[in-house]
């Protein structure tokens, strides 16, 4: 600012002025100082402005595993769009699923004086976001419930989604279902497949272990371990998918193997009832999950000295058919 204010002949105060359209500043001085703005390129540290001023810096920090998954790239929309209403931006932050990148991240969102935090855990340790390592900054996971911690969160029903799924392929008379899952180390991995394996057990159907795979974490290794399914002596009639990725997997297995295997997974996606072929899946609004988020970090940001128990939400699932059936 003494830089703009040395070069357009005039006080510091003056600049000051100009930025917040004092009406007492003439348009020729106005003009003088805008002019040197631009030569300079100057740009108000916002940061510095907020700590002198002692007021909140306007950002809240969102750490996800994959933006390349559709629903974290949603997810950070409807967060991003939330925030936005109340004149709060986002500090996005990719750990690539790296738990010791997220504790880095996370410490570096903390140095740059973010509001708050909206953190999808890339596992099930939650020591970093303890509250007295966050310097109590108010804390939302997503996804994935605390462990260890309390803080609030937004879960989807991956349980009941998936147990409801499973129910309409038994409901069309299939006994032999392969499902091709997430870790099970990782929350929404666990649910989904204690959701595949409720339906089975209460319609009195075994499970048979060599049509459960569940490491798969991108499209291409669902493809492999869909092959293998159908490769099969007595291969599965229908395959339950736990994500969009594998669901995409196994859709190329079985277009490529000529397969008469009957699909449903978790997740909706784009084209889905563009393919023409008979699909089910569990289906949500990822966006909703990052509105939800957002909106209890916000209340914890206005919130007194008393502050209430952590909250807990839920966003519902449907099961949606798309093709012939």
């Amino acid at each position: 600012m003494r830089d703009v204010a040395a070069m357009a002949h005039v006080s510091a105060m003056t600049v000051s002025r100009v930025l917040h359209n004092d009406p007492r500043i003439t348009e020729m001085t106005k003009q003088r100082v805008l002019n040197a703005i631009e030569e300079l390129g100057y740009r108000r540290d916002e940061t510095a402005r907020n700590l002198r001023l002692g007021r909140s810096a306007g950002l809240i920090g969102l750490v996800v595993p994959n933006l390349a998954n559709p629903f974290y790239s949603q997810f950070a929309l409807g967060a991003g769009e939330t925030a936005e209403k109340f004149g709060i931006n986002l500090v996005l932050a990719n750990t690539a699923e790296d738990p010791r990148r997220e504790i880095r991240l996370v410490d570096d969102l903390i140095s740059r004086r973010v509001d708050g935090l909206i953190v999808v855990p890339a596992d099930n340790d939650h020591r970093h976001l303890d509250p007295v390592k966050l310097h109590h900054l108010p804390l939302v996971l997503a996804a994935r419930p605390p462990v260890g911690v309390e803080a609030d969160c937004v879960l989807v029903d991956d349980f009941g989604g998936t147990r409801e799924a499973i129910r309409l392929l038994i409901a069309r008379g299939h006994t032999k279902i392969g499902f091709l899952g997430l870790p099970p180390s990782a929350y929404t991995g666990a649910e989904r497949l204690r959701g595949f394996r409720a339906a089975m057990d209460e319609a009195g159907l075994p499970v048979d272990e060599q049509y459960v795979h569940y490491h798969q974490r991108d499209i291409a290794t669902a493809e492999q371990a869909t092959r293998a399914l159908l490769a099969l002596p007595d291969p599965p009639t229908a395959l339950f998918s736990a994500n969009s990725r594998n669901t995409i997997g196994t859709i190329r297995a079985v277009n490529n193997t000529g397969a008469s295997t009957v699909l449903a997974g978790f997740d909706d996606f784009e084209l889905a009832d563009m393919l023409g072929l008979p699909l089910i899946v569990v289906a949500y609004d990822p966006g909703d999950v990052g509105q939800r988020a957002a909106n209890l970090l916000i209340d914890r940001l206005n919130e007194d000295d008393n502050p209430s128990p952590p909250r807990r939400g839920v966003v519902p699932t449907s099961v949606v058919e798309y093709g012939d059936q």
